[in-house]
């Protein structure tokens, strides 16, 4: 599995969720996965659950969505056409790895576990909104397969108690997920220096499940050291899918692994000198030059010597040294590089 590979490493693992962007269709589904591996995705994300699994078939005030991406449906009907037929389960899976990618799913109920488990995936992600859901975390952990929660919404006290399920079920393998849960997420309420909160606090590492529309949020949280990157993923925004209007299409994805590739190569590790590919600037630093011929036995002075580019001279650091009293050994032509072998009894 790439997950714990990369988390050793310290390479970000980029999640493409798929969610409900097939609009229903098989064949939209795996060409979904297809172009989250031709983008570079590590993992291709599913979410398990039916609308009677995650909800229930009631129209009345509680289950009436009244504001924000899918304002004026009912929890019932949106979950009816966005969920993903559990029979493409092992088709998804098989093809996303066949496409070496790993596969990833989030179950909402025991149900869905259970069959998850059946047809043997290898680590699991639980949603923000189920992180308060202690039995079904304590199910998963459990199973000791690798685990990601997202924390949208959650305070700390409710991300301690999820860490605290996972833990006292002797599952080590946590990862959690910084989230903001509104869709799309404007920059200003993402807070991603929570990151490195939650890393101290929770000492687990932290990720980031990004519902923000581009790529920016991303490169700023592998700045911050993120393990893991989730984001959505379509074919089209014009398809008018459920998260279409946050997902990144197949080019954007593209470009987002290689922004976040490009962002990890730049920072680097811990370095001091010049790199090979700075040799010949190296050679454009300053040094002591005589900027007029100076005869023998001549005083150096601020207008015979100057601290100037390339560095083939003496260091500047002995600039005032031959201000106090030096004189030339022997005639210097104007544009020599100064060496002690030019100066009298030093």
């Amino acid at each position: 599995m790439k997950l714990l590979d990369y988390m050793q490493n310290k390479k970000t693992y980029l999640i493409a969720e798929m969610s409900g962007n097939h609009g229903g269709d098989l064949n939209k589904a795996l060409e979904i996965v297809h172009a989250a591996a031709a983008a570079g995705a590590d993992c291709l994300k599913i979410q398990t659950y039916t609308a009677d699994t995650i909800t229930i078939n009631c129209h009345t005030e509680p289950f009436w969505i009244r504001t924000g991406l899918w304002q004026k449906e009912y929890l019932y009907d949106l979950y009816l056409k966005a969920y993903t037929p559990w029979e493409w389960t092992p088709l998804l899976k098989e093809e996303a790895e066949k496409c070496g990618m790993d596969f990833l799913s989030t179950p909402f109920d025991f149900t869905a576990v259970d069959f998850l488990e059946s047809v043997n995936v290898g680590f699991y992600k639980i949603a923000s909104f189920e992180i308060v859901d202690i039995p079904l975390i304590k199910k998963v952990a459990k199973l000791g397969k690798p685990m990601i929660i997202s924390c949208g919404m959650a305070s700390v006290e409710e991300i301690q108690e999820a860490v605290d399920t996972v833990q006292a079920a002797g599952n080590p393998n946590l990862v959690l997920l910084k989230c903001c849960s509104a869709y799309p997420t404007d920059y200003n309420v993402m807070h991603l220096n929570t990151i490195t909160d939650m890393q101290k606090r929770f000492d687990v590492p932290v990720g980031l499940s990004d519902h923000s529309v581009g790529t920016l949020a991303d490169i700023a949280a592998v700045a911050l050291g993120v393990p893991v990157i989730e984001k959505h993923i379509c074919l089209s925004r014009e398809d008018k899918t459920v998260d279409g209007a946050f997902s990144l299409d197949r080019e954007e994805f593209q470009q987002l692994v290689a922004d976040v590739r490009a962002a990890e190569a730049a920072l680097g590790g811990v370095h001091y000198g010049p790199d090979p590919e700075e040799a010949q600037s190296y050679a454009h630093r300053r040094s002591l030059f005589a900027v007029q011929d100076i005869k023998a036995g001549e005083a150096f002075t601020s207008e015979n010597i100057r601290s100037i580019r390339p560095a083939c001279g003496l260091h500047t650091r002995y600039y005032e040294e031959l201000l106090d009293g030096k004189r030339a050994a022997r005639d210097i032509p104007f544009g020599t590089p100064l060496s002690w072998d030019d100066v009298a009894e030093r």
